[in-house]
């Protein structure tokens, strides 16, 4: 159940952050709650292996790295899901900071967070 709220949370994020914020867009809840389910499954398969193989660079700019691997499984994302853009990588650095910081602060103060 605990899954089910946080997929529903994270759809409704990234939903009002394409709302709010230009050169993104979603067509509609459906879509955001497919690209809530997507990201969960890259962050879960993918992001692990990106971040092995750029360990050295992640290092070297003391985590900060993993900014831009949470971008490009941003873009990686548009590609996946129709329905759902990002106009620019700086834009999905943006948008995953944002999604990000929101998810952190809905999940505390929800007691999501275990």
């Amino acid at each position: 159940m605990n899954l089910i709220i946080r997929i529903l949370v994270t759809a409704l994020l990234v939903l009002a952050i394409a709302h709010f914020m230009p050169g993104v867009t979603v067509a509609s809840f459906t879509t955001s709650v497919i690209v809530a389910i997507v990201l969960g499954l890259l962050n879960i398969f993918i992001k692990p292996i990106l971040v092995l193989f750029t360990l050295p660079v992640t290092i070297v700019t003391f985590g900060l790295f993993l900014l831009v691997i949470n971008a490009l499984i941003i873009l990686l994302c548009t590609e996946i899901v129709g329905g759902f853009e990002v106009a620019s990588f700086w834009t999905a650095l943006i948008f995953s900071l944002i999604l990000s910081v929101l998810q952190s602060i809905t999940f505390s103060l929800t007691g999501g967070g275990d």
